[in-house]
């Protein structure tokens, strides 16, 4: 089980909250920082980090809401989406708070110096923000949304990124993906899985209709191998 940690924002703002996941050991290790769906920093998100932290990485999931609206908020509150918005402005302000929590990470004794950004739904662009600009060193996007205003991030990407959809991702259109597969033919750094029959969600437990193990467990399973790179 992790704990929660403050860290004080760069922007001179104040200071947010963040989950963090050690593994055991003194060993030195990656590091992923998650960049969460619009929900939060909820039990499916402290859950991921956990898992990673059981596996032997470093994780940290900052609160990239707590400007407005901080915390974790129920799949049923119209506020979760609400907060979000304007979407542009909200990702760019979480690129301090992905940044802010990068530097935290480098400062414990198990950092080996190298982290992946990982994102899910809203968090998703961070997957390649996060290598492109933040100074992560790969990045994995689960569901991502809206990234079809995000593509310009991947022009001269010099390192590893992940993408994983399904095909009835409502936020993902079947343009965005196939942009997406025909990208990756011309971005070596670039991967991108599509599974049929998976919907938005599908690494949440509590969306039930959405949660899909097999894709879950695929979609560790690459994030484990690209942080195995990281060692």
């Amino acid at each position: 089980m992790g704990n929660h940690v403050k860290i004080k924002s760069s922007s001179g703002a104040g200071e947010f909250d963040c989950y963090l996941a050690l593994p055991a050991g003194n060993a030195k290790a990656p590091a992923v920082v998650m960049a969460s769906a619009v929900h939060g920093v909820n039990a499916d998100i402290r859950g991921i980090a956990d898992e990673f932290a059981a596996r032997g990485f470093i994780a940290a999931a900052p609160d990239l809401f707590w400007r407005t609206l901080p915390g974790p908020l129920p799949r049923d509150d119209k506020r979760a989406g609400e907060r979000s918005q304007p979407r542009m402005p909200v990702i760019k302000a979480g690129e301090t708070d992905m940044a802010d929590t990068l530097a935290m990470v480098q400062k414990l004794p198990q950092h080996n110096g190298k982290a992946a950004a990982m994102g899910f739904c809203f968090g998703g662009p961070y997957a390649a923000i996060g290598p492109k600009r933040l100074g992560f060193d790969a990045g994995i996007g689960c569901h991502s949304t809206q990234m079809k205003d995000f593509m310009q991030e991947f022009d001269a990407l010099s390192k590893p990124v992940c993408l994983i959809w399904g095909d009835q991702d409502f936020a993902a259109p079947p343009e965005v993906q196939a942009a997406y597969v025909e990208l990756a033919k011309k971005q070596p750094q670039l991967a991108v899985h599509i599974f049929p029959g998976i919907q938005h969600g599908y690494m949440m437990r509590e969306n039930a209709a959405a949660w899909s193990p097999p894709t879950y467990e695929f979609s560790m399973a690459r994030s484990i191998d690209i942080l195995n790179s990281l060692r």
